[in-house]
This record gives structure tokens, C-alpha cells and sequence, in this order.
């Protein structure tokens, strides 16, 4: 592709749409603006044009707004509550200052397109210029209602402090680049960080390059809001019925959802079993005083299910050894008495429960230190001092459904 045959060419070159479905409304909320270009070999993404920085900015600059105002045209009929997603690379945005841009929108919309209507999709990866100069510039888009959202979250999902900064309206996570980049080991994990800022900075996630059914599931399990990709539309020249998926759509929730309470269901029963278990072994014991004796004792009683075993009064101090489950058997790990693990996430709040409910709680899924496998650890009061903790197996939740 030869960027003059492109230049000299204006009117080969023109807008793609792909939708973007939301979670809530089972429809197209709106669309993503792409380039594209008509040539001798057919039509043609305007990426790679637009991505080669041996093209000077104004060519690019003078391609990239030829489409821009080719949508906004083309938007003009459409529902008045239907945004534009338009991409920007940071470095082309503050040429001029980012005045262009602003005067391009402003000027489509006395013709009606609200700005309100626009989401700015912001690429910083390879920004070379002054970043506090590009903040201003998006917080002076934001007070004429222009929406920001930041674009390419792979593994530059890490700089969640500069996520935290800028606060966009939308989170757009491409799932083929985060599981090219991010192994499945910490995968779950960089995207639970995301959906908690998210919702700590009061943003949308929106899941990019959906192509199979499970994907769309992951998303939703997610915290998705919106949803874009092959697998609901590809783009195309012309707008989608805003409604062409609702029933489909709605029918794949509803199956995520029974799956979902099933699981919920599971969680439930090996809850309600570990409690009747533990309450059966309290009441037949009457009082605690030999914690290992005791620890011993449940270690034989949970075979099977926990590797690891230690009791611990409210303030998370640690009033036993481990019971710890290795070669087969069970071994004492007196170094970890006395230790204080009240610095843990949730861990003084589900002591209140289970003083308050007076029952064990089972937690979600999360990476054990010392082994390195996915746990998830019951806990459960065994008076009104002490409180055992259960380290629950990755090989026990494997075998049984709904525990992973």
C-alpha cells in the first residue's frame, strides 16, 4: 500500500462500523470507527497506513479526519443515543495542540451529533510528547462531554496507576492480546485488578476481538459491559440493526446465567458440608485445648480435601503450628506459630462474619503463596476465640464441579 496512491485518492477512502453490544440492553449501544481504503486489489484496513510512523503526521493526519468527517456524515441518521468510538493515536492527537480534533466534532455538532455521543479511544503505548500537556488536553475534551477510553490493555494492563490517573469512562480490554501476552498463570488475576479499578474509577469495561461463545461467557463473568467482535458482527460499510442480536444475545445470558447459579449452588452445598462436618467434630469435642492434638485430629477428618490446617484467634495471631499435607502425609511447621495474618485481604472482615453468623465462610479462588496452585480456604469458628483455617487443595476443587 502506497501512502501517495492513498493520499491523491480521498474519495476511495472511507469508514467502517463495528458495533458494540451492551450487557444490559442486548444491543448495538454503538460503533467503532475504522479506516479503510477501496484500491485495484479490493478493500483494504487503513491500519497498517495509519501505524507506519515513516508516513509523515500530516498525510496520516489528512487520511485519518477524511474518515473521521465520512462517519460523522454518515452518523447523522442515526438513533440520537448511539456513541461513536473514534481511536486516536496520543502522538497524531496533539498535533496543533488537539484543536483540529476538537473543531471537527464541534463542527458536526450544530448539524446534531451531540458530544456526549463521543468516545475518544486513546493509544499512549509509544507516546513520545509531554504527558501532563496530554492529560489537560483530555480533561479539557471531557467538559464539552466527550467520553475516554483507554485502548490496547494487553499486558499494558499493568500500568494501573496511570489507568487510575487519567480515570477514562471506559476500560476496552482485547482479549487476543492479553492471552498472547499474559500467561494463563496470572491472566484471571491482571484482569480482576481491572474490573476492581474499574469499578473503584467508575468505568465500563468493554471486551474486544470476542470470537468464539466462551469468550463472550469470559466476558460476562467479567464484568463486561459492552462486547465487540467477529463473533457478534464483523464491521462493515453500513450501520447494523440495532436489534439484530437481542434474542440471541438474551438467550446466551440466560445460559451463562443457570451455569453461573449452578456453580453458586455447588459453592453453597461444600459450604453447608464443611460446617455440618466442623460442627459435628466441635460438639463431640466440647472445648479445644491441645490445638495440634485438635489440628490432628481434623487433619484426618478433612483428608483429602485440605493440604494445610492452622487455627488463629480474631486478631489473625496464629495459635497453633501448621498441619501441613506433604509426600503423602501430614507434617507440624512450628515456625509459622505466632504469626499475624490480619494484613490479608478480607481477613478481619470474615472474622466478623463468622462471629456474627456464627458459621464457616468459603473464599474465592486465589494463589497460594507458599505452593504456587489456585486454593480457595474455609474458615470457620471453633469458639468464640479461635477460628480454623482450612487450605482446601487445587486437586479437590478440580474434582468437584463448580469449585474452579
Amino acid at each position: 500500500m502506497d501512502a501517495l496512491d492513498i493520499l491523491t485518492d480521498l474519495d476511495n477512502v472511507f469508514p467502517y462500523f463495528q458495533p458494540i453490544f451492551s450487557a444490559d440492553e442486548h444491543r448495538v449501544i454503538g460503533y467503532e470507527v475504522l479506516g479503510r481504503y477501496r484500491g485495484p486489489a479490493g478493500v483494504v484496513s487503513l491500519g497498517p497506513f495509519f501505524q507506519d510512523e515513516h508516513i509523515p503526521e500530516e498525510f496520516r493526519l489528512e487520511v485519518d479526519y477524511e474518515i473521521l468527517k465520512k462517519a460523522l456524515e454518515k452518523a447523522l441518521d442515526l438513533d440520537k443515543d448511539i456513541m461513536l468510538f473514534v481511536n486516536r493515536d496520543a502522538d497524531l492527537l496533539m498535533h496543533n495542540d488537539g484543536e483540529q480534533f476538537l473543531n471537527t466534532l464541534r463542527e458536526y455538532e450544530k448539524k446534531g451529533i451531540s458530544l456526549d455521543r463521543i468516545v475518544l479511544e486513546i493509544t499512549e503505548r509509544n507516546y513520545k510528547g509531554d504527558i501532563d500537556h496530554l492529560d489537560h488536553l483530555l480533561n479539557y475534551y471531557r467538559t464539552y462531554g466527550i467520553k475516554l477510553a483507554i485502548d490496547k490493555l494487553g499486558n499494558e494492563s499493568s500500568h494501573l496507576d496511570r489507568i487510575g490517573q487519567l480515570a477514562p469512562d471506559i476500560l476496552k480490554v482485547d482479549l487476543i492480546s492479553m492471552r498472547s501476552t499474559a500467561s494463563a498463570y496470572n491472566f484471571n488475576d491482571i484482569l480482576y485488578s481491572l474490573s476492581m479499578l474499574a469499578r473503584k474509577i467508575g468505568a465500563s469495561l468493554l471486551f474486544e476481538n470476542i470470537e468464539m461463545t466462551y469468550q463472550l461467557q469470559y466476558a460476562w463473568k467479567n464484568g463486561g459491559r459492552y462486547y465487540q467482535g467477529f463473533y457478534l458482527q464483523k464491521p462493515a460499510e453500513n450501520f447494523t440493526e440495532r436489534n439484530l442480536l437481542k434474542e440471541k444475545l438474551k438467550n446466551e445470558c440466560h445460559q451463562f446465567i443457570t451455569h453461573e447459579k449452578k456453580k453458586l449452588e455447588s459453592l453453597y452445598q461444600v459450604t453447608l458440608e464443611f460446617n455440618e462436618k466442623l460442627n459435628d467434630f466441635i460438639n463431640k469435642k466440647r472445648k479445644i485445648t491441645n490445638y495440634e492434638e485438635s489440628l490432628e485430629h481434623l487433619a484426618q477428618l478433612l483428608d483429602g480435601a485440605a493440604f494445610r490446617l492452622y487455627i488463629c484467634d480474631e486478631d489473625g495471631f496464629q495459635k497453633s503450628a501448621n498441619f501441613f499435607k506433604k509426600d503423602g502425609g501430614w507434617v507440624l511447621q512450628k515456625e509459622y506459630l505466632h504469626k499475624n495474618w490480619s494484613w490479608r485481604p478480607y481477613f478481619l472482615e470474615n472474622i466478623m462474619k463468622m462471629r456474627i453468623n456464627k458459621k464457616g465462610i468459603l473464599s474465592d479462588l486465589y494463589t497460594d503463596i507458599e505452593t504456587g496452585e489456585t486454593i480457595r480456604t474455609f474458615s470457620f469458628p471453633l469458639n468464640a476465640d479461635d477460628y480454623l483455617f482450612v487450605d482446601l487443595s487445587y486437586n479437590y476443587l478440580y474434582e468437584h464441579d463448580g469449585l474452579l
